[in-house]
């Protein structure tokens, strides 16, 4: 089973989760949770968390850490789809 956490509604219903499960499931402000409501005073809080969004953050970092360009990746890119329709397609 789990490891439970008490946290402490604020003003408006803000609550603050807990480092420790920020920092292991990767959440950040923004992130978008679904609440299921089982009755009797108990919920559950799932994260919606977004693997194509995640996935593309990690692709910037990448492309920052190598000093790449938006534009060199999408001109790197079109020669590899202009060679793959050459080796596939072209008449010779």
């Amino acid at each position: 089973m789990g490891e439970s956490s008490v946290i402490q509604m604020r003003g408006k219903g803000t609550i603050t989760l807990p480092i420790e499960l920020r920092r292991k499931y990767g959440l950040n402000e923004g992130d978008v949770f679904t609440l299921i409501d089982l009755g009797e005073g108990t919920f559950v809080l799932a994260a919606q968390l977004s693997q194509v969004a995640r996935s593309g953050d990690r692709v910037a970092q990448a492309m920052v850490e190598e000093g790449l360009s938006l534009e060199a990746m999408l001109g790197a890119l079109d020669e590899e789809r202009e060679q793959y329709y050459r080796e596939r397609y072209a008449q010779g």
